[in-house]
């Protein structure tokens, strides 16, 4: 037993130009509708990413009650944020797309054509022969639409679920699964192959041989949130006849883009000592407690093997109800068990309705 508990992705960091536009879009178009937290805050800790200068945002965690992780829409407000200097090409290092969960990807694809959406190319199947595909947001980032059947509450809607992975691009996958397989327990390989694929031509860079790995989880996932998190996979891509660049090259944490991958996790101690023991050090770390009014805890960043930011909330306050002042206190319950199913399901009275 090493200790801790990793419940599943909490979030996927997006910085945007405009975090009150990116809100409205993605809970009109991603369901992304519930907000948990927002604040307008220094982000004092992020100094090694941010230029040794902390610098003022504003951000919104938003959930979707369908299940899923969530978004944190992250805007600066002291600066302009920076937009990278290419067209990041798939296999580029650091997090390239993340991956959005549908219980039916045809009606989707259905409904995002209908709303004139960016989508990108046509339906395709992954090489595990499910449907899968790409649309493109009006801040340049692209999301990938699969399949799942991990589902927190089943709505009638056509709109996918919250982000259940992301495509991350490294230069070794043995190495980059030190991380995500030993560490992140991503432990089950769904498919490994190299070559040019139907499924990932409409993006930039995906005419190009790549090779390709998806990772899942061999067990369900524990702790306060796994019901509401949902199970969760990691596809790592090796662009093969090229040298990639690093998306987040000369740019700072915060600019556009994909800022991290968040997972939920318990016993922050015995993940610190596995991370060091396996050369993934704590970069950032909040120490004890972070509070953003409406939620506490104590967060931690590593760096994957090619840089890509990968943080750790372990959390200590949330809130359940706003209106009422209800909020739960982490702390004094067993880690492993998850909140009862009415606990999570009244995060959704704060809900946002267009």
């Amino acid at each position: 037993m090493s200790g801790k508990i990793i419940s599943g992705i909490q979030q996927i960091g997006i910085g945007v130009s405009d975090v009150q536009a990116a809100f409205k879009w993605y809970r009109q178009n991603f369901g992304m509708s519930v907000p948990v937290f927002e604040e307008a805050a220094e982000a004092a800790l992020m100094l090694p990413y941010t230029g040794g200068e902390p610098r003022s945002r504003h951000a919104i965690l938003a959930i979707n009650m369908q299940g899923g992780g969530g978004f944190e829409i992250w805007q600066y407000t002291s600066r302009t944020p920076e937009g990278p200097k290419f067209e990041p090409q798939l296999g580029d290092l650091g997090i390239n797309i993340a991956k959005m969960k549908s219980k039916n990807v045809e009606a989707t694809y259905d409904l995002f054509n209908r709303r004139g959406l960016h989508v990108l190319g046509e339906l395709q199947k992954d090489p595990y022969g499910k449907p899968t595909f790409f649309i493109k947001d009006p801040w340049d980032n692209i999301f990938q639409i699969v399949t799942s059947n991990s589902w927190f509450q089943q709505r009638k809607t056509d709109l996918p679920g919250g982000p259940n992975g992301a495509i991350i691009g490294v230069t070794d996958i043995e190495k980059a699964r030190t991380l995500y397989s030993d560490i992140l327990g991503y432990d089950t390989i769904i498919y490994e192959e190299e070559g040019v694929f139907d499924d990932l031509k409409a993006v930039p860079g995906g005419d190009k041989k790549v090779k390709r790995i998806l990772l899942r989880h061999s067990k369900p996932m524990e702790g306060a949130f796994s019901p509401l998190l949902g199970a969760s996979e990691i596809e790592l891509v090796v662009a093969v006849n090229r040298q990639p660049k690093k998306i987040f090259e000369n740019r700072f944490w915060g600019d556009l883009g994909y800022i991290h991958l968040c997972y939920d996790i318990n016993g922050m101690q015995a993940l610190k000592e596995e991370c060091e023991a396996k050369g993934f050090p704590f970069t950032v770390d909040s120490a004890n407690s972070f509070d953003m009014g409406e939620a506490a805890g104590h967060f931690t960043y590593i760096e994957d093997p090619d840089g890509a930011l990968i943080e750790f909330v372990e959390t200590h306050k949330v809130p359940i109800m706003k209106k009422i002042g209800w909020y739960l206190n982490l702390q004094k319950r067993n880690p492993k068990k998850p909140l009862p199913k009415f606990m999570l399901k009244a995060m959704g009275m704060s809900e946002v309705k267009d």
